[in-house]
């Protein structure tokens, strides 16, 4: 039996009860996780500090005139400059922390890296919208404060999640959620006045933005980072364990991809869509590598055929930890990718090269062609181990030749020894690397073995007929794949639920003619009005009344009345998808409405400040109620005067002038200052 790495496995994960769900983990146990996130925490702190500081230096540098004051300043920035490099470094060394994260288990295997959690502040939901609730939908926002509680507490245990799929279901819990929130208060024209930070998980640097997208981004950045930790906490001892490994890296390179391709312009180092795909690479090159462990579980049998598998499979992972190092050194990414990530990428390449050396030397060596062997079979192996053979070589003339078998493959191992020589050369040039044990005692190990294995084999004249062996060509069976984040799968409850809207109704249909068979009316959100009972909309399921949010996914939930016949205009004939909500029957169970994140359709809509024209109620005797309900309209003056396209629109009850009698015209001849034909 010729030994490889023994790799480990994870243990299945328990979910506890559904109360767990919430809490997330305790943030005061002094874990060892806990104790490197506090860590984080108070350096993020510090770094803000120096950042501070060094601003208002290059500021007092920039205004100053006098000569002495600008060199004294010139003396504080480049201690400034020095402190916020050694807290850098600091901040590195707990990214590089790897044992933290690594199975309980003893394992003899090269520790895999992790990525931490990204830190954020504290956020207060309440008043913009109880504000925002009260202003815009005309509902008591008192009734809302179990609900924003419940939105601040979910929050909250997201910043401690607890490293198993319970945590991984708390975070995207929260992240469907957002998008709920984002498509009810957070319309694409209006600040809310919430300021989100979150600190880079690699510098360091708080980024803070009144915007939605960089708590969203941010979050989706975790539930990659814990999915990191999860594979790094997997016992690799075993086969259940590593299939675990695998599929948490893969997971994590999807949840990071989906990230990059969908906010492209986040101001976090860490979220830009370069570093993004060099951590993408290095997931799944971990990935790769928890295969490689696992094809090795259980002992390389020295057989011919499966020898040539295993360095196949060997340098396939040299080769993506090759691609890894090189991307980690490319611009822009090069100054914030740490050191010691870089430095081990470059280690696994040189090490899993080597061993790819080792398993064809071995296959070379100790295997002859007897009577009776598959030479056709071993032939084609042996030429496709190689892009092209050796010069004087043919695959058929070396396996028959005993010493062109043994030159060949002495070859082999001297290539073998000199990348290990390099992987141990560069582990010890990394303060980082060069304090992990495991790491040196592994590097060390397969070093020995190969020198071993050569010194055995070796002669005087070595020197002279020894030649330089091509690379082996990389080869798997089991390629690694990006796995997309599953949100379908987890079953979210809208909060604001209770705000009388009608998930989504997919409407598809075509113009006839020229003409859609219906009128609009209305602005943010437009309404559908005067409706053709026979006409194609009507058919595919759209009622007088709906509200329209969006067509042809575009979202229309902000858009005038003239803008979505515009819209709807440049279909022409063809097929078209229009999406609407309609408002609640008031006697409907809202606790049967749960609106939940479904794939294709990622938000729940809600509309609005929205009124309805009830022109049968023109009577000034009519009377408004105190209190107000979604649908009536405000006579508060602050209200009336809002300018924002978030506001009610100017169709309503009358409450002064005399009765209008109102001719009503043809449904499809109807063109107002509120309601338009297409």
């Amino acid at each position: 039996m010729t030994d490889a790495l023994l790799p480990a496995a994870p243990q299945p994960l328990e979910k506890e009860d559904d109360g767990y769900f919430r809490k997330g983990c305790n943030p005061l146990a002094q874990t060892g996780r806990s104790k490197l996130q506090n860590q984080r925490a108070a350096l993020n702190q510090q770094i803000l500090k120096a950042v501070r500081m060094r601003t208002g230096a290059e500021n007092l540098l920039k205004a100053a005139t006098n000569q002495k004051v600008r060199e004294q300043v010139r003396l504080e920035l480049s201690f400034l400059n020095s402190d916020l490099q050694m807290l850098k470094e600091e901040l590195e060394g707990l990214n590089i922390s790897v044992g933290v994260y690594q199975s309980t288990e003893e394992a003899f295997t090269i520790p895999l890296i992790p990525l931490g959690l990204k830190e954020t502040k504290d956020v207060d939901f309440s008043v913009v919208l109880k504000d925002f609730i009260l202003e815009h939908y005309s509902e008591d926002s008192y009734l809302y404060e179990d609900e924003i509680a419940d939105l601040m507490d979910l929050r909250q245990a997201c910043r401690t999640p607890s490293r198993d799929e319970a945590g991984v279901e708390l975070l995207m819990s929260y992240f469907i959620q957002l998008g709920f929130v984002e498509s009810r208060f957070f319309p694409p024209t209006r600040q809310m006045g919430i300021l989100f930070t979150w600190y880079d998980s690699l510098t360091g640097v708080p980024v803070s933005q009144q915007n939605l997208l960089l708590e969203k981004a941010s979050i989706l950045f975790n539930i990659g980072a814990l999915y990191t930790q999860i594979g790094t906490r997997c016992n690799r001892q075993t086969e259940a364990g590593l299939q675990s490994t695998v599929d948490a890296f893969q997971r994590a390179a999807g949840v990071l991809n989906y990230l990059k391709e969908t906010f492209t312009h986040t101001p976090s180092y860490d979220m830009s869509p370069a570093m993004l795909s060099v951590l993408v690479k290095m997931m799944l090159a971990q990935a790769q590598e928890s295969t490689f462990e696992k094809i090795c579980l259980s002992g390389i049998q020295n057989e011919f055929f499966v020898l040539v598998k295993v360095a196949q499979e060997a340098a396939k992972v040299g080769e993506v930890y090759r691609q890894l190092h090189t991307a980690m050194n490319q611009e822009p990414v090069k100054e914030n990718i740490p050191y010691s990530w870089a430095s081990l990428a470059c280690v696994k390449a040189h090490h899993y090269e080597a061993l790819a050396h080792y398993f064809t030397a071995t296959l070379l060596i100790d295997h002859q062609l007897k009577p009776g062997s598959d030479e056709d079979h071993q032939e084609k192996c042996l030429s496709q181990l190689y892009d092209h053979m050796p010069e004087g070589m043919t695959p058929l003339a070396t396996l028959k030749n005993v010493h062109q078998r043994q030159r060949l493959g002495k070859s082999h191992l001297c290539r073998a020894v000199t990348h290990h020589e390099e992987s141990v050369r560069e582990a010890s040039l990394c303060k980082k690397l060069r304090n992990i044990e495991v790491l040196q005692e592994v590097l060390s190990a397969a070093h020995q073995r190969s020198r071993l294995k050569y010194t055995q084999l070796r002669d005087d004249y070595d020197l002279l007929s020894l030649i330089d062996v091509p690379d082996i060509i990389s080869k798997t069976e089991r390629e690694v794949e990006i796995i997309p984040p599953q949100f379908s799968k987890v079953t979210v409850t809208d909060f604001f639920q209770k705000l009388r809207w009608t998930p989504p109704r997919s409407i598809h249909f075509t113009a006839e003619e020229g003409d859609l068979g219906f009128t609009l009316r209305g602005n943010s959100p437009v309404q559908v009005h005067f409706l053709d009972p026979y006409c194609s909309a009507a058919v595919a399921g759209a009622k007088e009344g709906d509200y329209i949010v969006s067509i042809q996914d575009v979202d229309c939930k902000w858009l005038t009345v003239s803008e979505v016949m515009k819209l709807l205009k440049s279909f022409g004939q063809n097929d078209i998808e229009m999406k609407v909500v309609s408002l609640l029957d008031a006697t409907s169970s809202m606790h049967s409405k749960c609106a939940t994140y479904s794939v294709g359709m990622q938000k729940t809509y809600s509309m609005i400040c929205l009124a309805t024209d009830d022109d049968d109620k023109t009577d000034k005797t009519k009377k408004i109620s105190k209190k107000l309900s979604f649908l009536s309209w405000n006579t508060n003056k602050n209200r009336q005067k809002s300018a924002s396209t978030l506001c009610l629109p100017s169709v309503g009850v009358r409450v002064a002038g005399p009765p209008v009698k109102k001719k009503l015209p043809s449904p499809f001849s109807l063109l107002t200052s509120d309601s338009s034909l297409y």
